[in-house]
Formats: C-alpha cells, structure tokens, sequence
C-alpha cells in the first residue's frame, strides 16, 4: 500500500515536476555562478584577493553577473533526455575553461581574453613554457564540478532519459534575465551617463569591464564590439575636428638645446630588449653588476629614469609602433594584427626622406606578431626574420640573441650608409628560462631556481651580448659614426610574476616595487653622462630620436602623440591603462583623451585618408 501511495503521488506529481530544471542543471548552474562570483572577486580585488563579491558594494554587478550566467545556462532546458544532462556538462566545461583562460591570462598582461587576441593564436607557437609558468595549482578548483559531473553522466547512464524540454523556463529566463540586464543599462549608461557605474562600455581598465558586467557577459559584449568595430571607421567632421584640435593643443613652444641635430647624418640602430626593466639599471646583487654593460654605456650616453613602457594588447609589437610611429596602440587586440597596412608618419619614413636605408629585425618568424607586414607598411624597406639567419643555436622564442646579434655584425657592415636599423632582441623572454651556461651571476640555488633568479640571469646575458656587439661594432670602425637607443619593450618580472615575488625570502625593497618604468638610454661614443629626469614613455621616442637626428619638428609635430624629452617642460606619461603619471596634473584630460584618439586615428587610417 506504501508503495503504491507512493506512486499515486509521483503520478500526481509529475506535471508538476517536469516543470522544474532537474537536479543536474541546477547544480551546475549554482556552481558555475559561484565561480563567476569568486572570478569577479580575484581579479579585481585590491590585493588579488578571494574576495565576496556581494559585500564590495556591488550590488547591481552580481545580479548582472547572475543574469548572465542563466541566459548562459538557459540553452541546455532546450533539450530533452540525457542530451539535456550532457549539454549541461559542456556548458559548465565551457565556463570553466573561459574563466581559466582568462585568469592565465589576466596574470600575464593585467588584461581578459578577447576575439582579437583568439585571432592571434598564430603566437602561440613556443610560448608553452611562458604559458605554463603563469598556470597556478589552485586553477584546478575550476574544473572540480566538470570531472565529478562527467563522473556522474558514466555511472549512472540510465538517469535522465525522462527529462523533457523546457521552453517555459527558457523564456521566462531570457525575459527576465535580459529585462533586468537592460533597466540596468537604461538606468546606468543613459539616464545617469555612467557617472557612478557603467554597464555596457569598455572601460580603461578591463577589470572595471569585467566587474560591470561579468566574465559571461564581458564576453557576450567584447564579440558584439568586435564584429561591430573590426574594420576601417570612416570619422565624422566632429571627430577629425576634435583630432586637429588635440594636436594642436599638444604643440609646445619650447627653445631648441645643444643636442638639437647633434646626430644628424649619423647611423641609427633603435636596439629592443625583451622584458629591460629599469630597477636592475647600476644594481648589484651579492656584489655582482646585473648589466655591467648597461652601466657603462649610461657613462657616455643621455639616460632617462623615469621612462615607462605603455604597451597593451599587443605587447612587444605595441612597443615597436609606440616608438617608430609615436601613437597608442588600440584597446582592443594587437594593432599589428587588426590593421597592419595602416599609414604612419613614421621614424623610418622620415629618416628616408634624409636619405637613409631602413631595416628592420626579429630573430623569431615573420608572423609573430604579424610584425613583417606591419613594420613594411610602415616604411622599412627591408625586413629580416629568422629564415635570414643561420638557425645556430636557439633559445627560447628564437634565435639566441648572441648568435643574433653576431650575424646582423656583417649585415650592418655592408649596409649603405647612413642607416637606421631596429633590432628586436627575445632571450629574456619570459618565462627567463635561461640554459645553465649562460648563466654566469653567482646566485644562492633558492633563488636562482624562481622566476626572479632566472630573469637576472636573462638579463644578464643579454647585456653581455650587447656589450659584444657593441665592441664589435667598435672593432669594424662604425661605432664612431653611430647612434644607439636602447629601451625596453616592457616589463618582464613585474609585468608577468609579480606575485611570485612576494613569496621570494629574503626580500629586497629594490626588486619589489613595480613602477612600471623601463630605461631608456640614447648612446653615442665619448659623448660623456647626461641624465634626463623628465617623465616620459615609449610614445616618446619618435619626436626625441627626430629632434637629435636633425629632423625638423614640423614634419611630425602634427602625427607625434609624444613629446621631444630633452625640451619638453611637460611632465608625464600615460600608461595603457589609462593611469596618469608625473607633475604636470593640469594636462592629465589632454594627455588621456590622447588614448581615446589614437583607436580613431588607427581604425580609420587617418594619416592615410589625410593625404588624400
């Protein structure tokens, strides 16, 4: 009789019961918002920290993220059976793995994963180990609920086989979920302008974007944005005005010094090393010079401290197009990728107008980075990659820079002169992984086994190799008639391992701060120590280099988005992330709205249309 209650009721019952989302959906639902929450929470906390978001003053943010998370999760009540349980499961796979992804990756470049960068999986060949080093033991939590479930769907293979379809629940999800997502947009982007939160905008800082609208729904946005915004722009009148007149507003009426055209005529190497910091400039560890080499050629050259790297998306190719064509680079994805053909006024443009020959090196493949494209577009005349050099010995990305820089020797001495050559170094690449003969500073085996001993042992043998072909250079008689910039491309240990080295013991107070500046060192035999301690950036290099090289100011005074640092009387830099640093506070809108610009003046090629 029990038994047969029992059934009467779960009879009765099932009308009622096929109306709400089994256990298996709920369960994964459930789960997968918590981990979108704890995501929120850890990526943009003050400290890093697992943070509750609920309690950040927030509100408004877990209930978007809570709506997108169920539209997400909404397509698996479209099926029916065991297909419901399994589409399920893929979904929380799915889930699991973006947030993973983008974690990694957010480790590394402070940034989330976008369509742009998904296009650029062309660059992810060699950069397993830099990958792996960013991958923590903790990351396996995401994926916990997958392996349990997908247990679960093997053993109990006959369970699910009565779920039906759930439009019902489907649409009303969609219709609640997208009316509340929407108020929220109608309430915050419009009536109030985003004056207190914003919802549907990509923001400076990506964490912003994420925390406004969750990592489900950053997504969502950051593919409408891209099919929307990937291609050429035409700009309204408003926009070119508003362009002209910030170009204006940047001129600056400064008197020429003694290093005006100091260099004119004179050869040009523009030398890139991967992941220079500034800290390990004139620094010792346990009595040993990290870059002896550095060190000695700051005693003969113009110095800048206060030099910082504003790369993004694009990293060592954004630093290659701040320099040599003085814009930002966009917000979204690599500029080399999303318009390689675009038109610069370029420093390679405007030294062949002075009649050099221009050429432009990697020691890695033509595609990475898509830089052979895009630094020909710019006005290189020759480009040479990896396929041009003798494969020797090989280190990390590519070619080693000792073998690298030794083969450009002969290059450069058959080059026509004057030339301007732009040699891109890679050993000191991340994850700084550098082979036990090269690794010449005496460092106690605790510390030269973490991140922090090996990035002072690539760095280290970089500057060895600098100081080699520097002295070759010297031997084969065109040192004397040659300039070299040095600069990093952006920070290494900081900008990639910055919370290793908080676990580092001992600490030392010189190696933890990341200030997120790079050195920036312009080289000339005998010319003696000069130390510039204008704030400046790699945005900043076009107009210095020009101004030295004897280039007129009004050839680039209406392009250049930088300042000439040796006359300037301004004082700052703007990072990629829109932080303002330096003393002149009354420019900081100018300076920043030049980051808003420089997307426009990139998507619609606006020098280009200009000359037309």
């Amino acid at each position: 009789m029990p038994v047969l209650q029992y059934e009467s009721i779960k009879r009765n019952l099932r009308p009622i019961i096929d109306l709400v989302p089994d256990p298996f959906w709920w369960g994964s639902f459930i789960i997968g918002y918590i981990k979108v929450i704890a995501f929120m929470g850890l990526t943009t906390s003050w400290n890093n920290s697992w943070e509750f978001y609920f309690v950040n003053n927030y509100a408004v943010s877990s209930v978007i993220a809570l709506c997108f998370t169920l539209l997400f999760f909404s397509v698996p009540l479209l099926f029916k059976g065991r297909s419901r349980l399994w589409v399920t499961w893929v979904f929380s796979a799915i889930l699991a793995f973006l947030l993973f992804a983008d974690l990694v990756y957010y480790r590394g470049y402070g940034d989330f994963l976008t369509l742009h960068l998904i296009a650029q999986l062309a660059n992810l060949e060699d950069l397993g180990g830099s990958i792996v080093s960013l991958i923590y033991l903790t990351d396996a939590l995401f994926f916990i609920d997958c392996l349990l479930g997908l247990l679960l769907l093997i053993v109990k293979r006959e369970s699910g086989k009565e779920i039906r379809r759930q439009i019902p629940w489907f649409l009303l999800i969609c219709v609640l979920a997208v009316g509340f997502i929407y108020s929220a947009h109608y309430r915050y982007d419009r009536v109030e302008n985003g004056q207190n939160q914003i919802v549907f905008r990509i923001c400076w800082t990506p964490t912003d974007t994420m925390r406004n609208l969750s990592p489900v729904g950053y997504h969502f946005y950051e593919g409408y944005v891209y099919f929307k915004e990937n291609q050429v722009i035409e700009l309204t009148p408003e926009q070119e005005e508003e362009i002209e007149n910030w170009y204006v507003q940047h001129q600056e009426d400064s008197p020429a010094d003694q290093y005006q055209g100091i260099f004119a005529g004179q050869n040009l190497i523009l030398l890139q090393v991967e992941s220079l910091e500034n800290f390990v400039i004139n620094q010792s560890y346990n009595g040993q010079e990290i870059t002896p080499t550095l060190n000695r050629l700051v005693q003969d050259s113009i110095y800048f401290p206060n030099f910082y790297e504003q790369v993004w998306n694009g990293t060592t190719s954004d630093a290659e197009l701040l320099t040599n064509a003085s814009v930002y680079p966009v917000r979204r994805g690599s500029t080399f990728f999303r318009y390689p053909l675009n038109e610069y006024n370029s420093l390679p443009k405007l030294l062949a107008e002075k009649g050099y020959t221009t050429q432009a090196s990697h020691p890695d493949n033509a595609g990475y980075w898509n830089w052979v494209q895009a630094l020909s577009a710019m006005g290189f005349a020759n480009t040479l990659d990896i396929t041009d050099f003798g494969m020797d010995e090989k280190i990390g990305l590519g070619l080693s820079d000792g073998s690298y820089l030794r083969q450009m020797l002969p290059i450069l001495e058959q080059s026509e002169q004057p030339f301007y050559d732009f040699i891109i170094t890679m050993t000191s690449h991340g994850p700084f992984d550098l082979p036990q003969e090269y690794r010449e500073l005496e460092i106690e085996p605790q510390l030269d086994r973490t991140k922090l001993g090996g990035y002072f042992q690539s760095i280290r043998y970089v500057d060895k190799q600098i100081g080699m072909f520097i002295e070759s250079l010297d031997q084969k008689g065109l040192l004397d008639n040659t300039v070299i910039v040095i600069y990093g491309d952006h920070e290494g240990i900081h900008k990639y391992y910055n919370d290793e080295l908080a676990g580092i013991q001992p600490q030392e107070d010189w190696w933890m701060e990341n200030d997120r500046k790079v050195p920036l060192i312009i080289y000339k035999k005998d010319m003696g120590p000069k130390v510039i301690e204008t704030t400046g950036g790699q945005i900043d290099v076009l107009p210095t280099v020009a101004y030295l090289m004897g280039i007129e100011e009004e050839k680039y005074a209406g392009t250049a988005q930088g300042r000439n640092l040796l006359t300037t009387q301004r004082d700052y830099a703007v990072l990629a992330d829109g932080t303002f640093v330096g003393t002149s506070k009354e420019l900081e809108d100018h300076a920043i709205k030049g980051l808003t610009l420089s997307d426009l003046i990139i998507q619609s090629n606006y020098f280009d249309q200009k000359e037309k």
